[in-house]
């Protein structure tokens, strides 16, 4: 990010508030000289404390990106300007990407709802008790992360990878997750109430212990993966369970079209209650030797 447009959108800031450079320092526990430094481009503050600014001064984070500046203008942008920018509309002179790195750093307690265009910024951190809340991650890639306690509430992570990470704890309740790859990922304890699953691939992980209640399951794929503590309802398309371990596992009045069980540890002990199957399906539960109590053929 440029440090003097940064400077810039601080010192706008703070004199719209009506506040001193002292003032503004006692905020944040810091000097007034580092406000000063950050005013005239020669610093600027962490993402943590460019966080705890914004909410001093009434500003979106995206405030300070660089998306935001324009040359020969004072930078101030209408509210729809700054949402076209951010949202990648063509025909707009001043998009830019966030510049932003947050990779291999250690975020708690930061508020990052309502940002876009994150994609690879993220990897390799610890993210603790963070807020994602209608947030677009889109394309977003984390590799060998911890993300816990955070909320992605009505987010989009559509087409994104997570890769040999630990999510535990996490809200996705409303998420949209069309085509996430998790690979030697493990989420635990989430709640992915109302979520979208279309196309998602689990593959060498887990999925243990989630909240999966009026989830769309259409076309996902559980490969290699250890699946605990889970309960399946609603209609199951087209999706594939293979090389899988299953733990206290439990369809209830769930409907499944179209999918497969195939090479999977521990069928036997998944407990199917008020299911209905088609041909297909049953077919291969039976091949597998799951119970079939609770089971029975769509039509019949």
């Amino acid at each position: 990010m440029e440090t003097k447009m940064i400077g810039s959108k601080i010192a706008d800031a703070r004199k719209k508030l009506n506040v001193s450079q002292a003032q503004l320092a006692q905020q944040l526990f810091i000097s007034p000289q580092a406000v000063g430094k950050w005013e005239r481009g020669e610093s600027i503050p962490d993402i943590i404390t460019l966080d705890k600014l914004a909410k001093i001064v009434g500003v979106d984070l995206n405030y300070f990106s660089e998306s935001f500046s324009t040359s020969g203008t004072n930078g101030d942008k209408s509210a729809s300007e700054k949402q076209n920018v951010l949202a990648g509309e063509s025909g707009t002179s001043a998009r830019k990407s966030l510049n932003w790195d947050m990779s291999h750093g250690n975020w708690l307690d930061v508020d990052f709802s309502g940002l876009k265009n994150l994609q690879e910024k993220f990897s390799a951190s610890n993210i603790q008790r963070c807020l994602f809340v209608g947030s677009n991650l889109s394309g977003l890639l984390l590799n060998s992360n911890n993300v816990s306690d955070c909320d992605f509430s009505n987010s989009d992570i559509t087409n994104s990878h997570i890769q040999r990470s630990h999510l535990t704890n996490n809200i996705f309740r409303d998420c949209s997750l069309n085509e996430v790859e998790f690979l030697k990922s493990y989420i635990e304890s989430g709640d992915f109430t109302g979520a979208d699953f279309t196309g998602v691939e689990f593959k060498s992980g887990g999925f243990g212990n989630n909240k999966i209640a009026n989830v769309v399951w259409n076309r996902t794929s559980f490969i290699g993966s250890q699946l605990a503590d889970l309960v399946f309802e609603g209609k199951i398309d087209g999706c594939f369970f293979e090389s899988c371990t299953f733990t206290k596992v439990t369809f209830q009045r769930a409907t499944l079209v179209n999918t497969f069980f195939k090479n999977n540890k521990k069928l036997k002990q998944i407990q199917f209650i008020d299911c209905q199957v088609d041909k297909l399906t049953y077919a291969f539960l039976k091949s597998g030797r799951a119970d079939l109590r609770g089971v029975n053929l769509i039509g019949e």
